[in-house]
């Protein structure tokens, strides 16, 4: 005869059953939907241990959409990109939810500083909020270096490691100082050269407007801006000492993909953080300037290689390294520290919102 069991007894034991289950199989996993300058960016990460930045990507997709350049031109988003944002965004939400058992609380949605300085940007933030129940977060451009920050260097070393991000308009980055009373200090690098600005720089000081796409000028020009280019870097490390106490250098950005990508076989791009050294970033610029056809045909059978050379031309690539370079040599006691180039970029903002909301790391800095 079968026994008779409390109806709430039955209940409760199947809730308590369920949390338990969805608790275990979704409190690791993570999700960021980020609208960058050009493009829209989706990752899915499973985090095994955030104080060392051991984490597996489960997915990542982007689609390139200007938006800096309408924001630019028109002070406002279009209602093409809010369409078509909105629509993105709702069908990659759900993609994610279907596919990954994840948390709600785990899954955020931000925009790059850019879009603070758009008018309508309530309509964009109204309308993902009506179709996804999300709220969207713009980065504040304050922030953004220390944002870099804490997704790019593993929180174990925060006290004795700092960052670099050479990007296109600048190259900016911080570190960590620990304060005689226990607390914490973020203080921000900036130098004001990207690969963008550098290379325009170089350009204009080409006196014959018919020779600025000669790429032999461009060399002579840029190499001659190098006075220019070192002394803003030292000047930079000259004015934060703290640096030379610092045993690690991360360095993320385009010019240090490029240059892993081109220079290193991919066995070697495997690992979250890529070892490199002066002398490997030094022989990838003679190959730079002196073999180029050698990346060209490895783009013909390297799609990541072909990728690079789809973002950049020559000359780009040429000023990205130039700052890369420089940047090395300036460090104050090189030959003691280890250099890690943060492969998998996409991930930093990320990462740096997990750091945030873990219990297990001080971010109050």
């Amino acid at each position: 005869m079968l026994k008779k069991h409390n109806p709430k007894f039955l209940f409760f034991t199947l809730l308590t059953l369920f949390f338990s289950v969805s608790s275990f199989s979704q409190k690791s996993v993570y999700a960021g939907i980020e609208i960058g300058r050009r493009a829209i960016k989706v990752s899915v990460i499973d985090v095994n241990n955030i104080r060392k930045a051991d984490y597996k990507i489960l997915s990542f997709w982007t689609e390139r959409i200007p938006f800096a350049d309408h924001i630019t031109a028109n002070g406002e988003l279009t209602a093409e990109d809010i369409s078509k944002t909105s629509v993105t965004v709702t069908t990659q939400l759900q993609k994610i939810k279907a596919e990954n058992k994840i948390l709600e609380e785990n899954i955020f949605v931000v925009a790059a500083p850019v879009f603070a300085s758009a008018r309508n940007l309530d309509v964009l933030k109204n309308k993902i909020a009506l179709l996804t129940g999300k709220q969207l977060e713009v980065l504040d451009v304050n922030e953004e270096a220390k944002t870099l920050v804490k997704g790019a260097i593993p929180p174990v070393d925060f006290a004795n490691a700092f960052l670099l991000d050479i990007g296109a308009q600048t190259t900016k980055g911080g570190y960590i100082d620990e304060l005689k009373d226990g607390k914490l200090e973020f203080v921000p690098l900036e130098l004001s050269f990207g690969t963008m600005t550098l290379t325009d720089a170089v350009e204009k000081t080409v006196v014959n407007k018919s020779q600025v796409n000669d790429m032999s000028t461009y060399q002579e020009k840029s190499f001659d801006y190098n006075v220019i280019l070192r002394k803003k870097t030292k000047e930079l490390f000259d004015a934060n000492p703290p640096l030379a106490k610092k045993d690690k250098l991360y360095l993320s950005g385009g010019a240090v993909w490029a240059f892993s990508t081109l220079f290193y076989d991919e066995t070697v791009n495997k690992d979250h953080y890529v070892a490199l050294t002066l002398q490997d970033v030094i022989d990838y610029d003679a190959i730079l300037k002196n073999n180029f056809g050698k990346f060209t045909n490895l783009a013909k059978t390297n799609k990541e290689a072909a990728r690079v050379l789809s973002t950049y031309d020559q000359k780009y690539l040429i000023s990205a390294n130039n700052i890369l370079v420089t940047c090395l040599e300036s460090i104050p006691d090189y030959a003691t520290k280890k250099i890690y180039f943060v492969k998998e970029g996409q991930v930093i903002w990320l990462i740096s919102y997990i750091a945030d909301r873990s219990k297990k790391i001080n971010t109050n800095f």
